[in-house]
């Protein structure tokens, strides 16, 4: 009998790294997504592979994580121009000193470095002058005067509003840090930021009652509430017993310490945009309950344990 299936087609994708770096690949589009995220790991060497992933805005402007184990063509739409993908950080290492490899560092380095320039992790002053130096010493090595004339600070690009006090302060510090190398400033930078408490922070606008405005975070150790920027809530991921959504409505089913259960519901923008704040919140329960990371395997059968944690809604 002959297959009635379309045929693939073949799908070219700009992959914009977080170096500042792209490419252009061309890959079948009935390939599973992992195939193009294997395309990038190749690419960078990446072993331990697990806490990475590859995004995609929609039409509707909402964004998505590549699901590794769907096809390509049930998640980009055909265009005559490449498709913009980003590759990035999807799960931030609760204590990045740790991790095994110093190219994987290097990868988080880099996304943290991203997230504080664009301001989705606010510094004080005095962290981000700490921080800035730890940046310019990893690209331009020691300070030297007869190369690093007044003002050279200015290259660099550290945060949204950046100041000439900011720069002076950046120089002061890069000065004393002689003889670190750019590894050793990387590791000192994932040091210093991995208490901050927006560090590693996935947010996502939604409403609460009475349609105030909140922002729910994911986070290694469960999901924060957030309200003008202050949190005003907590739950871990031990505690979080059902996470489900109909509709726009976002709902976390909540055990306190005498194993009584609450449920609390959020408004979120839009129906794609609530599918895609549960799809992250369960695969975020997921990734932090496992106990060592290991690379993600593209079978269907570990997608489809992902999306059995406590949720009666399925990803379809």
């Amino acid at each position: 009998m002959n297959c009635l299936c379309r045929p693939s087609r073949i799908m070219s994708v700009r992959i914009n790294l977080l170096d500042e770096t792209d490419f252009i690949h061309e890959i079948k589009d009935d390939l599973p997504g992992q195939a193009l995220l294997d395309v990038v790991f190749a690419r960078l060497n990446l072993i331990e592979t697990s806490y990475f992933g590859i995004r995609y805005i929609d039409e509707e402007n909402q964004t998505h994580w590549l699901d590794p184990a769907s096809r390509i063509s049930r998640q980009l739409k055909p265009k005559s121009d490449p498709y913009d993908l980003y590759f990035g950080v999807k799960f931030y290492a609760a204590d990045p000193c740790k991790l095994l490899e110093e190219i994987t560092r290097y990868q988080l380095f880099l996304q943290v470095k991203q997230d504080v320039l664009q301001g989705r992790l606010p510094v004080a002053f005095e962290l981000a002058a700490e921080l800035g130096a730890f940046v310019v010493q990893s690209e331009l090595g020691d300070y030297d005067q007869r190369r690093h004339s007044k003002g050279y600070v200015s290259e660099f690009r550290l945060l949204p509003n950046q100041s000439n006090e900011l720069e002076t302060r950046v120089s002061e510090l890069h000065q004393q840090l002689k003889g670190m190398s750019p590894s050793s400033a990387e590791l000192n930078y994932l040091d210093k930021v991995k208490w901050h408490d927006m560090y590693g922070v996935d947010l996502h606008p939604v409403l609460g009652e009475d349609s105030v405005e909140y922002f729910l975070g994911l986070t290694p150790s469960g999901i924060v509430v957030l309200r003008n920027k202050t949190t005003v809530a907590h739950y871990y991921w031990p505690r979080i017993a059902k996470v489900y959504y109909k509709g726009r409505y976002f709902m976390l089913r909540i055990s306190d310490k005498n194993n009584e259960l609450s449920t609390y519901g959020f408004e979120t923008p839009r129906k794609s945009a609530c599918k895609h704040l549960w799809r992250c919140c369960v695969e975020h329960h997921a990734f932090f309950r496992q106990v060592r990371v290991a690379p993600l395997p593209s079978s269907q059968s570990h997608a489809a344990d992902l999306f059995q944690l406590g949720s009666r809604f399925r990803h379809r």
